[in-house]
């Protein structure tokens, strides 16, 4: 699952006789981790003085001056504001995951060949995001030999490719149906290419398909 730390810092100088620094950090994660979900932390010149989490959900002093200074209807009050900026960070971490969960573009596939057998690719690329299946089939089981699959390697855009190349001989490829098979995040159904309608690609000749 990916966790989204959100970390936001509001510094307030307030300048008299002295110069003092007042300092709130926000921070906002998501469940699953061992650490709470929404914390206030307050310093003042640099120490902690006022704190606030969603597992004691209370605004509490952190020092024996301030503790001494409030009266308990100013925590009650201070709780409540820090209730609700949980609540309010909570939703914009959800609208994050919703969004990252749907972040996805579909892969352009295409299957060719560099030259005549016995190496027919099978390419997909400009897809997000990185996790990629490609495989091979012949006659409807999976091949895993002869087979060499790339790495996965970045585009430009953001988005990626990979590329899988089958070795199989001209007779084979007569006599049985191969295809590749690609699965991604993006889409419904796999798709599923036919090497009989594959791309040759002749060094100084028009492409042509077979």
């Amino acid at each position: 699952m990916m966790k989204i730390l959100i970390f936001i810092a509001f510094c307030v100088h307030l300048s008299a006789a002295d110069t003092h620094t007042y300092q709130y950090f926000y921070t906002t994660v998501t469940s699953g981790i061992n650490f709470p979900q929404f914390t206030i932390v307050g310093l003042l010149d640099g120490v902690e003085f006022v704190y606030y989490d969603s597992n004691i959900r209370k605004h509490i002093p952190k020092t024996e001056w301030m503790e001494k200074n409030e009266e308990p209807g100013f925590w009650k009050g201070q709780t409540q504001i820090a209730q609700d900026a949980e609540e309010s960070f909570k939703v914009s971490v959800a609208k994050l995951m919703q969004r990252f969960n749907h972040t996805t573009v579909r892969p352009t596939a295409s299957v060719f060949q560099k030259h005549s057998p016995p190496e027919v690719v099978c390419h997909a690329t400009g897809f997000f995001p990185k996790t990629v299946m490609i495989t091979w089939q012949k006659d409807g089981e999976d091949v895993h030999e002869d087979v060499d699959l790339g790495e996965t390697l970045p585009n430009q855009d953001g988005s990626f490719q990979k590329r899988s190349i089958l070795t199989v001989s001209a007779e084979d490829l007569q006599k049985h149906t191969y295809t590749c098979v690609i699965q991604h995040s993006s889409l419904e159904k796999e798709i599923v290419l036919p090497v009989s309608e594959r791309r040759i690609l002749n060094p100084g000749q028009r492409n042509t398909f077979l």
